[in-house]
């Protein structure tokens, strides 16, 4: 038998914690944890006491100070915590609330209709962590005071004092031997409290720091004072104040259904995340709970019953799911619950089932008011949640690209591509040519070793007349992503292109030369430009220069890339037994020819492709070839602003 099992277990190995004991013993379940957030929770605790006050109607200004020592005082002008007798305590009503875990008036609905407190242990954890706290009540032109030391008061509620104020003022030292950190951060405070006034409109809210002062000794270094008239509307615009909007004026609905007070303010922007805040009671759900989800129910149901008859999302053949209306929304939901079911004490998520239904309810009803009176607005809502469906469409097609996963296997390969032997992509090259007769004439003149050879079927799509996904969904677009071995998306950017496995250093552009060369030629620098310039930063991106001319006389041939070549050739050869032709395409030359001319590193033409030439369609078709070709000045007459591309 084992030591352990030696040691006896009877009655008086059960502990049982008295008063407060419990707070000090298990802090993390009242207060979240013992760090920087629980430590900057014993105010907000203090503060929510006194804007329940607010709520029931009998406070409008709280005082808020950071100490030099580090402690905290709250000090409001309700009507302050009862002084008088306990009559099943039998001690003031003051020491009860202060000292006894689950004691309040928030049991009572007489008391409080609605309130953050719930369980009555709020302001009595924050005495248990304190290793010192004095609490001051104003009442009857009176100013009646206790202190406390851990919890435990140090004398009974007296009077010290007369006023003409009424209200309550509790200040507190947190217990150094109970948090790792004892230091508060006024941005952190400051910025709750700025919530607190947009959340309750028409009360003052002043915060102070008081641990450093200006030169004249005397001024705080940092003090702010908080006041709204318009509530959620004002919040929602300080939220958004960098965020380019799309409407004048945020969408705010008001009401009340099955009981509950629902405050909504919303406003769409530019952006594409989703920015919700939540409240109950003037709490931050920031776990959300079932008003968050009425509201997302209610938004998403009405907004898509609102496009289906209008017609827009018929047209813009895309499907939508709920997170597309919520992309760059700006949203804050505020309820009031007479007995909110939260989960745990520091109430980060509303649980009441009736409480999604009635929210539900306002939103739909009352945005559907709102999308028929102002139907410019909605009609902007809706283009911005197509907008949505078709990136995120866009996104999901560039990752499902599949790439090869090794240089020797050409598996998952495009089925015309013809890959080089080498695996070092420094030395590898590939050409994108016009065509399934040129691809064959490139395959049998390329040097296996190095030069991949992939056939285009015609012209590819135009990437700058469609949206993104649109893009993805072509077929020769995703042959080539996957050929170069390329993705979209990078630890830094999920918008960016990841070379991290691109397999040639070299990507040439070779079609013919002519009007639909050029277009290709075109087609190809433009789609480049928009989705790879990674490529053409890092100088990869080539276009190859077929001749136009083959002049011949006897065993003598010249190749002429221009009519100025053309012109010296039959000055040179003379005016008899000339034979001159016309390259109309890569699939006219043999292999032979086509090696020598164009793909051979020796005797090839190449021109690098930069981002300053690819900005422009001016500069693309000045690259293709120049001027001077005919067909090429033909070409770029007739489609001067083919691409439309704007740098």
């Amino acid at each position: 038998m084992s030591e352990n099992q030696n040691v006896d277990y009877s009655a008086s190995n059960i502990t049982v914690l008295e008063g407060l004991e419990a707070v000090r013993v298990r802090p993390a379940m009242y207060i979240g944890d013992v760090n920087e957030r629980g430590l900057h929770h014993l105010v907000y605790e203090v503060v929510d006491n006194s804007i329940d006050e607010a709520l029931a109607g009998f406070c409008n200004k709280i005082d808020v100070k950071i100490n030099e020592d580090n402690s905290i005082t709250v000090e409001d002008n309700g009507r302050g915590i009862p002084v008088d007798m306990h009559e099943k305590e039998h001690r003031s009503a003051l020491e009860v609330v202060m000292t006894v875990l689950h004691a309040g008036g928030k049991f009572n609905k007489n008391s409080y209709k609605v309130s953050g407190g719930l369980h009555g242990v709020g302001v009595s954890c924050v005495n248990a962590l304190s290793d010192h706290m004095i609490v001051q009540v104003f009442r009857n032109n009176t100013i009646y005071q206790q202190e406390y030391s851990k919890g435990k008061p140090l004398y009974a509620v007296k009077e010290v004092g007369s006023t003409d104020k009424q209200g309550t003022k509790i200040t507190f030292h947190p217990d150094g031997s109970i948090f790792t950190v004892t230091e508060y951060k006024y941005d952190t405070l400051l910025e709750r409290m700025r919530e607190l006034a947009y959340l309750n409109k028409g009360i003052t809210i002043d915060i102070t720091d008081l641990r450093e002062f200006k030169e004249d000794g005397v001024t705080p270094l940092r003090a702010d004072h908080f006041y709204s008239d318009k509530g959620l509307r004002d919040f929602i615009a300080y939220l958004d104040e960098n965020r380019e909007k799309l409407m004048p004026d945020a969408i705010y609905i008001e009401g009340e259904r099955k009981g509950i007070p629902i405050e909504i303010a919303m406003q769409y922007n530019t952006g594409y995340s989703e920015n919700l805040h939540s409240y109950v009671n003037n709490i931050n759900t920031h776990e959300g709970g079932t008003h968050l989800a009425g509201f997302r129910s209610g938004l998403t149901r009405t907004l898509k019953n609102y496009a289906d008859r209008s017609g827009l999302l018929q047209k813009a053949k895309v499907e939508i799911t709920g997170d597309d209306f919520r992309e760059g929304l700006t949203a804050i939901i505020s309820v009031k619950v007479a007995e909110p079911q939260f989960e745990g004490q520091t109430k980060t998520k509303l649980g009441n089932a009736e409480v999604r239904g009635a929210v539900d309810e306002a939103v739909s009803e009352m945005l559907e008011n709102y999308l028929e009176e102002h139907p410019n607005e909605a009609h902007t809502i809706v283009d911005k949640v197509i907008l949505a469906a078709r990136a995120r469409q866009a996104a999901r097609k560039a990752r499902e690209m599949v790439q090869r996963s090794n240089v020797f296997s050409s598996a998952g390969m495009p089925g015309k591509l013809a890959d080089c032997q080498s695996n070092d992509p420094a030395e590898c090259e590939i050409f994108f040519v016009e065509g399934d007769s040129a691809g064959g004439s490139a395959k049998q003149g390329r040097d296996r070793r190095f030069q991949a050879i992939l056939p285009l079927r015609g012209k590819i799509l135009n990437v700058e007349k469609v949206m993104r996904h649109r893009a993805f969904e072509s077929e020769a677009i995703r042959d080539i992503y996957t050929a170069l071995g390329v993705t979209v998306g990078t630890p830094e950017d999920p918008q960016a292109l990841n070379l991290s496995k691109l397999r040639y250093h070299k990507v040439i552009i070779m079609t013919d030369a002519d009007v639909d060369g050029a277009h290709i030629d075109t087609l190809m620098l433009t789609f480049f430009f928009r989705y790879m310039p990674e490529l053409i930063e890092n100088g990869y991106v080539y276009l190859a220069t077929p001749p136009l001319y083959l002049v011949k006389k006897g065993n003598k041939q010249v190749y002429c890339w221009t009519e100025d070549d053309r012109e010296r050739a039959l000055m040179e050869f003379g005016d008899k037994g000339i034979h001159v032709q016309r390259y109309k395409g890569l699939g006219e030359m043999n292999s032979d020819q086509l090696r020598d001319t164009t793909m051979d590193p020796e005797g090839r033409q190449l021109r690098q492709v930069t981002i300053e030439n690819a900005a422009s369609a001016d500069r693309i078709f000045s690259l293709l070839m120049g001027d001077d070709v005919p067909p090429r000045r033909a070409f770029i007459e007739a489609n001067a602003t083919y691409a439309n591309i704007d740098a």
